[in-house]
């Protein structure tokens, strides 16, 4: 039987964190699905990562369902999380298919068809866990192109070595920037600018606040707009590696500039700073253009999920069309929210193939 002419229970789409964590308790619970990886190996985005991003470097990586995550240490992240989920993969025997790329996801009366360039698989149900890292995202700025120096966003780091001599121009007021300035600050020039003054966090970020960033979040996937990143409201800390860096002056931040120039950024003052490197540590957007054919976007630009009250981690369900779980994105955009949503996302898709109604039937009811 072919991929054609079967049919399946549910597709994960993804093989990170979250579409491993929806595998395991969509198998537990006996659901016939498969999960379709466009890498070629095991790792999810951590793979690509850079390679001076250690295990120490990292805000930590969540347990996977039954398994514990690798600790701290000097060993290189996009190594270490790589063996972990490969090691996953074949201890729980999870169905991943790779490389498989999905170019589209459309509909066919109660089912869904998930198309990879020739082949297809048709299902009743579909988790997405693409996460951000293939949605790399560079704010448009006037004289962009015309930059005669190298550009790198985060997806992309070359890494210290790289850059050491150059002087670098940071972008973005995110824990990325953060790092990146930490790392580069002590052996080459630096200087860093954000569209906001950045919010340092002082405090101890406890269970209570990281609950209230993710609520908020929440908020904006309920009302159907762009998620942003729960890091963006957590509020920036300096670590012990970065300490270097501020004695250096590092994150002295600069508003940011007006136009971009073949040597060098200029702000609407007039002010020119000669640069030889734009590191744009401006995060990711949401990788759901395949979803596009299934219409799931609010009038707001993001696709809104079903609250759980209690639960802002558990949303996953989206509000045009229950069949479609979504994991990784919005309030379930961390490691930890990752693997919780795909448990979430396992019984809502359990819940649904119960159902004597079909998914349409159900959304009407609704």
């Amino acid at each position: 039987m072919t991929s054609r002419d079967s049919v399946l229970d549910s597709v994960v789409i993804g093989a990170g964190q979250a579409g491993l964590a929806a595998s395991f308790h969509l198998l537990r619970r006996g659901v016939d699905h498969v999960v379709l990886d466009a890498d070629r190996r095991p790792g999810g985005a951590w793979q690509h990562r850079w390679d001076s991003l250690t295990m120490e470097d990292v805000h930590g990586v969540a347990d996977l369902p039954a398994t514990p995550a690798p600790g701290r240490s000097p060993a290189p992240a996009n190594v270490v999380v790589p063996a972990y989920f490969a090691d996953y993969e074949s201890r729980h025997a999870l169905p991943v298919l790779r490389p498989v790329r999905v170019d589209r996801v459309e509909s066919d009366g109660d089912l869904l068809v998930v198309r990879a360039g020739d082949r297809e698989w048709r299902t009743r149900t579909l988790v997405n866990a693409t996460g951000t890292w293939t949605r790399p995202f560079v704010p448009h700025y006037p004289g962009i192109g015309s930059f005669k120096g190298e550009q790198f966003h985060t997806a992309h780091y070359p890494g210290a070595d790289h850059l050491r001599g150059k002087r670098v121009l940071v972008v973005g007021g995110g824990a990325s920037a953060v790092q990146f300035l930490g790392e580069l600050a002590p052996v080459t020039s630096t200087l860093w600018v954000t569209r906001q003054p950045p919010l340092w966090r002082e405090d101890d970020f406890d269970r209570e606040a990281g609950l209230a960033a993710v609520t908020l979040v929440a908020e904006r996937v309920r009302r159907g707009l762009p998620p942003a990143s729960v890091v963006s409201v957590t509020g920036l800390a300096l670590r012990e590696q970065e300490q270097r860096a501020a004695e250096l002056g590092a994150y002295e931040r600069r508003p940011m500039f007006a136009a971009i120039e073949p040597d060098g950024v200029r702000w609407a003052d007039g002010a020119f700073e000669p640069v030889d490197v734009i590191l744009w540590a401006t995060g990711f957007r949401a990788a759901v253009d395949h979803l596009a054919p299934l219409g799931l976007r609010s009038s707001g630009g993001g696709i809104a999920l079903e609250p759980v009250p209690g639960n802002v981690q558990a949303a996953t369900t989206a509000v045009l069309d229950p069949r479609v779980q979504l994991v990784g994105y919005g309030p379930s955009a961390s490691t930890i929210g990752a693997s919780r949503a795909g448990r979430a996302a396992a019984s809502a898709v359990v819940a649904l193939l119960r159902s004597s109604a079909s998914p349409r039937e159900s959304a009407a009811a609704g």
